[in-house]
């Protein structure tokens, strides 16, 4: 009995030891992640709400429009990945992502609408829009809308258009899962320390791609993962992403040269997005990608720089 006992309270100091462990690990890496957004952003009212942005660089004017989960520092991600230091970068947090507001009844259009007021107080004319993932229906309402303002239009596994099929339905899931997590940071936490696989798997991507990663491309997944940390901040936003109506049709009226990179195995923002808007508008151009699934930003990294870059200096004026 006295043997029973001690091994009961050995397993039971074990089980204390890592609880304490886990949990300072855990508020190490949440301070760290709400230092990280702080201080980095400007905020300015308008009338759609607070509108939160970073800006930098020089060159052509780029607006970057990010994904869900993402925010300003996201769109600093896609800056670092795909653009770099030649153009002059503008990163809005969209409504509900970190400090923009989000009000019940809004639309992409206007959020939208937001992304115009923003230009016009840091005083920028026309600028080329560069949007990932869930990005993508409010940049291309914003080139529908505002069609004197963009010179160019670049898509990176872009949501379009709405679909019934099966592959649709299971994104779906994928995204309905997505929101439940994003409710908690600590939840969110432990999903991407302990099971990372997974949640790359609800990001869009199969297990053939994620095993195939290479370092440097998975040095840029896991910085997007750990850039979503603190996600309850992020809850309002990828709520609405998920729920939010498509453009469908309207994109049938984007007028700006329109370049399109999209992987045929995206199971989070599935192909027929990129199929749907490189037939309706007119004169785009579709990048087909047979792997990489909704994570071509890191696996085609090279490759969408290089045209990326080429497409907005082209037509920048």
């Amino acid at each position: 009995m006295k043997l029973f006992k001690k091994i009961l309270c050995r397993i039971m100091i074990v089980l204390i030891a890592a609880v304490v462990l886990v949990s300072a690990a855990y508020f190490w890496d949440i301070h760290r992640a709400y230092k990280r957004i702080r201080g980095k952003s400007t905020v300015i009212s308008s009338p759609y709400g607070d509108i939160e942005y970073s800006e930098g660089g020089s060159g052509p004017p780029v607006l970057v429009i990010h994904g869900s989960g993402g925010g300003y520092d996201q769109g600093e991600l896609i800056v670092q990945a795909v653009l770099g230091g030649q153009f002059h970068w503008i990163t809005p947090s969209r409504f509900g992502y970190l400090r923009s507001s989000f009000h019940e009844g809004a639309t992409w259009d206007d959020q939208a609408k937001a992304y115009a007021y923003l230009l016009d107080k840091l005083d920028v004319e026309k600028v080329a829009v560069v949007a990932l993932s869930q990005g993508g229906p409010s940049a291309l309402l914003f080139a529908v809308l505002y069609p004197e303002r963009v010179s160019s239009l670049t898509l990176i596994s872009c949501g379009a258009a709405s679909s019934i099929s099966q592959d649709q339905t299971q994104a779906n899931k994928k995204g309905g899962m997505w929101i439940a997590i994003f409710k908690h940071d600590s939840l969110y936490w432990a999903i991407s320390r302990l099971f990372k696989s997974r949640l790359m798997d609800l990001m869009g991507a199969n297990d053939t791609v994620i095993v195939s990663l290479t370092p440097e491309q998975r040095e840029l997944v896991n910085k997007i993962i750990d850039y979503m940390n603190p996600v309850s901040p992020r809850y309002e936003g990828a709520a609405f992403d998920n729920g939010a109506k498509m453009p469908n049709e309207r994109i049938a009226a984007v007028q700006a040269p329109t370049l399109i990179f999209h992987a045929t195995d995206d199971t989070l923002q599935i192909f027929h997005n990129a199929e749907f808007a490189a037939s309706t508008i007119q004169g785009a151009r579709l990048v087909r990608f047979e792997k990489g699934g909704h994570l071509i930003l890191s696996v085609e990294q090279s490759t969408i720089r290089k045209i990326l870059q080429k497409h907005i200096l082209e037509n920048s004026e």
